[in-house]
């Protein structure tokens, strides 16, 4: 055979397997190709979905990180100024109830003074009667002088 036949058959072969690779290889590993061409654009595509909704709920969690903070706070401030109030009412009780303690001791001690008092003037009432009963032993009339002596009890 001389080159051009071998050249030419070649050529024929070569021909033939260019159809049968185009007509049943090239399609299914075209296929394959576009169909991981696909998988990959959607992965691409879910994995930017992922990352966004990613974003959105780290978003959302720190809000609601912010916005609990902000509640908790809130209720320690309110329960500072509640532990605040009760002391203020604590201490406005204690003062009352002390005023009242002292209000009822001076009244109390304002009473023995008074009751010292009338003693005082009951035992200086006797001295006085007896001073005068020693001097005047002989002139002291009990039913005469005992309108002198009450009236002398008032004025001390």
């Amino acid at each position: 055979m001389s080159i051009n036949a071998t050249l030419f058959v070649q050529l024929v072969v070569f021909a033939i397997l260019v159809w049968f690779t185009m007509r049943f290889v090239w399609p299914p590993i075209t296929k394959a190709i576009d169909e991981r061409t696909q998988k990959i654009a959607d992965g691409l595509s879910a994995a930017e979905r992922a990352r966004l909704e990613l974003s959105n709920a780290n978003r959302r969690v720190d809000e609601q990180l912010s916005a609990a903070r902000d509640d908790a706070a809130k209720r320690l401030a309110d329960a500072e100024r509640l532990a605040q109030s009760m002391i203020e009412d604590a201490k406005a009780r204690a003062a009352e109830e002390g005023a009242k303690i002292v209000a009822a001791a001076r009244a109390e001690a304002q009473q023995e003074v008074v009751k010292a008092r009338e003693v005082l003037r009951g035992q200086v009432a006797e001295l006085a009667v007896r001073g005068a009963e020693q001097i005047l032993r002989r002139e002291v009339d009990s039913r005469v002088h005992a309108d002198l002596l009450s009236r002398l009890q008032t004025e001390l």
